[in-house]
Order: C-alpha cells, then structure tokens, then sequence
C-alpha cells in the first residue's frame, strides 16, 4: 500500500489540466490548484472576456500556484485552432484569424506558419503557454460532424505540411502545440462528444493515412500531442476509446512513433468515454494507457472524483507511482521549456499599448490571410462578379448546433422551452452588412429553415434583384434541407444575378454539379470570412484560394 503524502498528491495532481467557469479564479480552481496541486488549466470562451482579464486571469492563477507551493508554473492552454475553434478570438481579445482547411485553401505553409506565429504572440501575451492545435486529422470522411473544416483536408501529405507549420508558428511564439487528435479522427462520421466512434480501418491503412502527419510532427519535435476517443477495433482488437488504450498510448505512440513528448488526452467529459467509464474512472485507465495529462473540463465534482480515483489507483498499487513519476518529468521538461520561472510568469504587467499595436498589426495579416482563402469552386456562365446596381437578397441558413468544439454559450440557439431560435446569427449578420455597404443600399436577408416555403411577396423581389446570394453550412447529408430551399429560391431567381456561397465544409457544393449558379467556398462562417467574401462576389478581389478536399472520401470505414 503506497502512503498518500503530501508528495504523492503533489505528483499526482501535475498528471491533470482541469477548466472552471468565470473571468476571474473561481473558488473551484482555487481548491484545485491550492489543496489538489493542479498543475494545469485549460481556459475556454467562457473565461475570455478581454486581453487585459485574460492576462489578469493567468497571473491570478499563477500566484495561487506558487502561493500553494507549486515547483512549477502552471501550464495554462486554450482551444485555439483559428477558424471556427478560436476560443481566445473575440473583438476585445484575440485576433481572428482562417482556421485549418481555410488556410490551406491558401495554398501557403508560409501564411499558416505567419498566422499561427502571429496568433501565439497575442496567447503568450495574455499569459497563455500552451495550445491545442494543430489538428492533425486527416478529414477523409465527408460526413464529418466534429472535424470537417478544422482539418486541413483529405491528403494526409498536405496535412502534414500545414500541421508542421502550425506547429513551428506556434512553438516560435513561445506556446506548446499539441497535435490532435491522435491516431486520426477525420475517418468518421460519428461526433464523439455524443457517443463513441468506431473506425473500421487497419494498421496499413492507419499507417498510410491517419499516422502521416502524426509522424512528421514527431519528427519536427512537435511538444505534445492529444490522445482522441475513438476505437480502432481492427488495430487494438477491442473497443476501447484510443485515449484509454495502451495499445495506442504506450505502444503505438511512444513505441513505433518514438514520441518522447506529453501525452494529454481529450476531455474525459465528452460522452465517447463519459458514457461507459466515467470521467472518473477514464482519468485511471489513460493514466494506466501512458497518459501524462488527463484533461476534464467543466464540472468541479469530476475533477475531485477523478483526482481521489488516481490517489486510490496509485495506493492500491493499480497505478504504478513510479511510473506518474516518469512521466511527470516529461511535463516538468515542457513547463521548463514553455513557462519559465516564476518571475518569468508574475512579472509582467498588461501594456495596452503594446497590444493595441500587436492587435492593428494583427488585423491587417488576418485581412491579407482570408483574402488568400476564398475559393471559387465553379462559374458556369461566367457571371461573377455580381452588380453592384440596384437591390439584393440575402438567404443564410436558420443557427444550428455544428458541434460542442464549435458551438458556445447555451441559450443563444435555444429558448427556454428548448426550440431553436430561427435567427441568423451574428456572423450572417455582418455577412448581409458587407454586402450592404459594399452596394451603398439596404439588403433584404432572409433566415430559411427547413420545410420554409417562399412567401408570395418575396418571389417578386427575387425576380426584380439584381443580386441573390445563397449561404449554405454544412449542407451534405443532413443539410440537404438547405439545397432543396436553394432549388425553391432558384425557381424564381435569374441565375445570371445569383451566387451560391457555401460557408463551412465545402462538400454540399461539390457534390451538387449541376447547379447553374456560380458557387464560392470560405470554409468557415466567421465575419472575416464573410467579408472577404462579399469582395470576390462583387469584383473587389480576385478568389485565389482552392478547395483542398476532392468531391469525396478516399475510403470510409466506420460505424
């Protein structure tokens, strides 16, 4: 029976990266750190309100820290891939910059190193010292819920280019990547925030697809990577989510992979584990995997539950002490080499002028990287650009759940009886915006859903536009309801003045050939995207991007 002391607690409690609620330290997060000796902390949109809080909120919780005795700075990470996951973005925190298949539609490394570099710059001054991204999935399943644009697309090769070069902007910035999410989760069509994936693929197939950019990066030194829960029956010969399994963890990442850096899984609270092990139960069998760091998100009883677990695990000799100990060197190793020292973290002061410099200089990057992203995936007729005379339409799809790593802040979707608001949203808002001054008159925007039918008046305004644009999100497969409105609109529509935009994963629009409108991809529906947008449908810009999936899946293996 191994003795809970002191320095068995302190151990245990660097193998965890816990979130709370709020814009300053809660009470939960104090406990942790202070009597749990939590050695990291993930921060998420709910904790972001302004560069200077969050720079206030990472010194607050470092000085807890070393209040509590802490050897070491808290490694404190985000959710920060650009794009649509951007959870330190916001107009008075971080600049927002193309997410992974947006920048990859630039067909530039070197842009996506600029940004990333750019992006961590801004984190690092606001206190942050590491990242989860780049994402490393290679998207070969079109029907995608949870990966879709935030990979950088279907040829593993060419996501390994952009994942290395995320990783070196990022690195470069002072901020621990952490590639996610290994083996590969872009071969599914299963979200494993709601229930387990299972990939019917191989270890040739891993091999030849999923492992590639893993691979490189390892090779590239890349500091950390992200363990996913997804099974891999025909490689682990069970259903064990990967971040629960040896088989993954220890042999296939540390063995084959010779990956000498941290190991940190997913969050344990997402339902692919949730479900059969428990947070709490999770936490031990990743750290029995080879985890070095189990990561639990959101609720303050799942953390305590899954700290007291480990102490049971390692007294009970379950969970070898010797073996945290091991790993636990491998995370002060990244805290020496991404936190400094404790005056390093407790120093510095918020210089508003220095941010507002970065951020003006950031804002003209971030218009120079979108400009870059939009593609034009077809113009039949070679109708683009559109006029700039007379009025325009606007049609953007009702909000809907994309998914937990993108959706944020319960309530704006829903009503208190639990109905999906039919509102636009405010990126489609800035969307019909632009378009509005762009043209110098009012737009008429229209939030379809499904089953919508077009009302009398506005198929006269429809004929008598001289520009209609059309939003599509996600409109593959269980979108469908978004072309079948399309085909209503485009009954009465001049396809001459009309322009298709599809405005996230760009499979709807390579899938339906035979539109006869021109058809432009963002990848994402941020306002910047939008914007830029809005300039190559009516002639400000040229579209210089291209689409870096193919019409569809190389191979779909999974249940």
């Amino acid at each position: 029976m191994v003795d809970l002391t002191e320095e068995v607690k302190r151990e245990i409690g660097q193998h965890f990266v816990f979130g709370f609620h709020g814009y300053t330290a809660s009470d939960d997060i104090k406990t942790l750190i202070r009597d749990y000796y939590l050695g990291n902390v993930i921060l998420m949109k709910r904790n972001v309100e302004s560069f200077e809080q969050v720079q206030a909120l990472t010194r607050e919780l470092q000085q807890i820290a070393k209040d509590a005795g802490h050897e070491r700075p808290l490694m404190i990470g985000t959710d920060q891939e650009n794009g649509l996951v951007s959870a330190f973005s916001s107009t008075k925190a971080g600049t927002q910059f193309p997410g992974a298949m947006a920048i990859a539609a630039s067909g530039s490394p070197d842009l996506a190193e600029e940004v990333s570099a750019a992006s961590g710059k801004e984190m690092r001054l606001a206190g942050l010292n590491w990242v989860y991204s780049p994402v490393a999935d290679v998207n070969s399943d079109p029907r995608n819920p949870v990966i879709g644009v935030r990979s950088f697309g279907d040829d593993p090769h060419e996501v390994a280019r952009y994942a290395k070069a995320v990783s070196r902007g990022l690195t470069s910035a002072g901020l621990a990547p952490s590639a996610k999410h290994f083996p590969g989760h872009g071969n599914t069509h299963i979200d494993s925030h709601l229930s387990l994936p299972r990939i019917l693929v191989d270890k040739t197939g891993l091999t030849q697809t999923e492992l590639v950019p893993f691979k490189e990066l390892i090779a590239n030194g890349v500091a950390s990577v992200m363990t996913g829960h997804m099974a891999l029956p025909l490689v682990t010969n069970d259903d064990v989510p990967c971040s629960l399994s040896k088989v993954i963890t220890t042999d296939l990442l540390r063995g084959e992979l010779g990956f000498k850096g941290v190991v940190v899984t997913d969050c344990l609270e997402m339902d692919a584990v949730a479900q059969n092990y428990g947070p709490e139960g999770g936490a031990v069998l990743s750290l029995q995997a080879g985890a070095d760091i189990v990561m639990i998100c959101h609720r303050y009883d799942r953390h305590v539950g899954a700290l007291e677990a480990t102490y049971a695990a390692v007294q009970e000799g379950i969970l070898s002490l010797e073996t945290l100990r091991s790993s636990g060197a491998r995370i002060n190793a990244m805290k020496d080499t991404f936190t400094g020292s404790w005056n390093n973290v407790l120093s510095s002061s918020f210089d508003s002028d220095q941010v507002a410099a970065t951020k003006r200089e950031h804002e003209l990057l971030s218009r120079r990287a979108y400009a870059a992203t939009i593609a034009k995936i077809r113009d039949p007729h070679g109708t683009l650009p559109l006029s700039k005379a007379g009025s325009a339409v606007l049609f953007t799809p009702r909000m809907e759940s994309i998914n937990l790593a993108v959706d944020d802040a319960e309530g704006k979707l829903r009503d208190k009886e639990g109905r999906i608001r039919n509102t636009a949203g405010p990126s489609y808002e800035a969307f019909a915006g632009a378009i509005a001054r762009t043209l110098g008159v009012p737009v008429q925007h229209v939030v379809y859903a499904p089953g919508d039918e077009l009302p009398e008046g506005l198929l006269l305004t429809l004929r008598d536009a001289q520009s209609v644009v059309f939003a599509t999100r996600n409109g593959y497969e269980r979108g469908a309801w978004q072309l079948e409105f399309l085909a209503k609109v485009m009954q009465s529509a001049d396809p001459r003045r009309t322009v298709l935009v599809t405005t996230c994963a760009p499979y709807d629009i390579l899938y339906w050939e035979d539109v006869g409108v021109p058809c432009v991809a963002t990848f994402e529906f941020t306002v910047p995207a939008l914007a830029a947008a809005t300039a190559v449908i009516y002639g400000e810009a040229e579209a210089r991007g291209t689409v870096p999936v193919r019409r569809g899946a190389a191979s779909v293996g999974n249940h």
